[in-house]
């Protein structure tokens, strides 16, 4: 690595912390759980189970989402090459691109439910960069590897 390389380090916006998380779950289960012993003692019994069942898919889906604050991607560039260096939980990736031979391509999405797609690509292989972004920070981001990569 050269004093002239970039780079660019991407995570997802992930402002909750794992004591915020806890909080927040012992709190809805303490609600939901004191409604529905509530409903149970009126013998609306059927209530309790559902409520279970909604801590427990509240509770997975706080899990993904504080799993995902440890996602990075990392981009080097450099005079000859781009290095993406992609580091989640239980998984890391290290692909190179020759910079001369490299694009930036913006993927219009195949229906307005779905994102974009930023990927870079040379010679009949491809990366997607930033999947976590927002449709704004990922066409800035489109711009700004555009001007660093030269095309």
């Amino acid at each position: 690595m050269n004093a002239t390389d970039q780079f660019i380090e991407l995570r997802p916006n992930c402002s909750l912390s794992l004591p915020a998380a806890l909080l927040f779950f012992g709190f809805v289960c303490l609600t939901s759980f004191g409604i529905a012993g509530f409903m149970a003692a009126r013998g609306f019994w059927p209530v309790l189970p559902f409520a279970g069942l909604e801590m427990v898919v509240l509770g997975w889906a706080l899990w993904v989402s504080l799993r995902n604050r440890y996602i990075s991607q990392r981009l080097a560039i450099s005079g000859d090459e781009i290095r993406i260096d992609y580091t989640a939980p239980r998984r890391e990736e290290h692909l190179v691109f020759p910079r001369h031979w490299a694009k930036v391509t913006l993927r219009a999405p195949h229906s307005a439910l779905h994102p974009s797609r930023l990927l870079i690509e040379s010679r009949g292989r491809a990366c997607e960069i930033g999947g976590f972004l927002t449709e704004d920070e990922r066409r800035g981001l489109a711009a700004r590897l555009k001007q660093m990569i030269g095309r």
